[in-house]
């Protein structure tokens, strides 16, 4: 229990699927413009939620049915569709659980989330129990929720200032996407996993 925070920590800034490893950055970048603050809110907390359920999932399936039937290698196979039939019943739930958040329309948006599927192959590493594997992947979803709000605040800011014609658009947005990257980086002394 002791390595729980640690590794959260270290999930959510350290190692972040946005801006450290580029996993998720495909939503980050399809969300758009025009987008309120709580629907970015609300894809946060449903991807936060969707890379819970979905790496208990993988953890599960991979102990408890494809390494007692030597099948470890089938892992993606399997993760793949699991992770398209478990969107819908997540997306549900957590409809019912918050039902002031707007949901609908946000399964393109998981579904075409790599760090999903990043998260749900980093479950099933060897040396990973069920407390690490659960505080990696609340934090990367939580480092994803954190990368996609600071995503939007940045676009906001860039929307009121005049910037070079060009740098508009996506060039200036990666640029501060690397530069907070570079900004997480530096946290990389806070937490030894």
């Amino acid at each position: 229990m002791t390595d729980f925070i640690p590794t959260l920590i270290s999930a959510a800034l350290i190692n972040n699927l946005v801006l450290q490893l580029p996993l998720s950055v495909d939503p980050v970048l399809k969300t758009a413009r025009e987008t309120d603050r709580l629907q970015v809110h609300a894809l946060g907390i449903a991807t936060a939620w969707f890379m819970l359920v979905s790496s208990v999932l993988s953890y599960l399936l991979y102990h408890f049915l494809l390494l007692p039937l030597e099948l470890g290698y089938l892992r993606l196979f399997v993760f793949l569709p699991v992770s398209v039939l478990a969107i819908k019943p997540c997306l549900l739930l957590l409809g019912r659980a918050l039902p002031r958040l707007p949901l609908e329309g946000l399964w393109p948006l998981l579904l075409s989330n790599a760090g999903v599927l990043g998260v749900m192959l980093l479950s099933t590493r060897p040396d990973n129990g069920i407390i690490s594997m659960l505080a990696q992947s609340l934090g990367a979803g939580l480092g994803f929720w954190l990368a996609l709000s600071l995503f939007h605040d940045l676009r906001q800011r860039i929307q009121l200032q005049d910037v070079p014609l060009p740098f508009r658009g996506l060039p200036i947005e990666l640029i501060g996407a690397g530069l907070m990257g570079l900004a997480f980086l530096g946290l990389g002394g806070l937490v030894r996993t």
